[in-house]
């Protein structure tokens, strides 16, 4: 009896130390995230993200973003996206990971019957989506928001190395170069000057690329790039240094693509 009695405990025992470890790793808390810090490599990098603190968990979620545009499926209903741009002063801002172009008031797209407003654009070099593998020098990010819902819609573009850009050329010699740091001028310009003249471009449903990495973007990735020199990319990359997270797995998205 007493062996018999061994060998029907052994497995319940087991099974508590299991369902224990289980409920308490379920039961680890986060810490604030007031003050935290990400980083692009080590402890603190993008693998790291979702376990930094509890506003980033969306960090390890399914619809997150950049991906790699790759098998996108042509849709003869996606129509070119409407842009009302007006020309904005020029307010520059160094955010420590990335140069930031905050624009005017009053600029807007429409996605899905819901207009959005251009709150800002900022860059990544290199870039942060991939087609079929291959990143770009740089793609910049054109971040406008719903007022009602919340969500976003950004679109990137995508910039190859070849002719000086007249648009950047106006700000490459006024980045700031500290954190926070900015630079202001009445000399105004267009963001739809930084965008490719064709319309086509690949969309999905996905996430900010930076921590709290929240899954409310519809992105819409242009097809075609635009250009900047050598000298003008390296003035962007000198100063954010390596700030393209990793492509993320698709988990069944499907991009669609959109010939104008």
């Amino acid at each position: 009896m007493t062996i018999l009695t061994k060998t029907y405990l052994l497995p319940v025992f087991t099974a508590c130390l299991l369902l224990t470890a289980v409920s308490c790793k379920e039961d680890k808390t986060l810490p604030s995230c007031e003050g935290v810090t990400y980083e692009y490599e080590g402890v603190d990098g993008p693998e790291h993200w979702s376990e930094l603190c509890v506003d980033y968990t969306d960090c390890g979620g399914k619809v997150q973003s950049p991906v790699d545009i790759t098998g996108a499926v042509n849709d003869a209903t996606l129509p070119n996206i409407p842009r009302t741009y007006a020309a904005s002063a020029t307010h520059i801002v160094n955010k420590g990971h990335t140069i930031q172009f905050n624009y005017d008031g009053g600029s807007t797209i429409t996605v899905n019957g819901e207009s959005y407003e251009l709150l800002q654009f900022h860059t990544h070099t290199h870039s942060e989506h991939t087609v079929g593998g291959v990143s770009a020098p740089m793609e910049i990010h054109f971040v406008h928001k719903n007022a009602a819902t919340g969500k976003l819609a950004v679109i990137g573009v995508f910039v190859e190395e070849g002719a000086q850009n007249a648009v950047l050329e106006h700000f490459v010699h006024h980045l700031p170069a500290t954190l926070d740091a900015k630079y202001e001028a009445a000399e105004t310009f267009s963001a739809l000057d930084l965008m490719p003249a064709d319309q086509s471009y690949f969309t999905y449903a996905g996430s900010l690329t930076t921590p709290p990495c929240s899954e409310i973007v519809t992105w819409i990735v242009m097809e075609h790039h635009i250009e900047a020199s050598a000298a003008q990319i390296h003035d962007f990359e000198a100063l954010e240094h390596e700030n393209a997270r990793p492509v993320q797995a698709l988990e069944g998205r499907t991009i669609k693509h959109h010939k104008a």
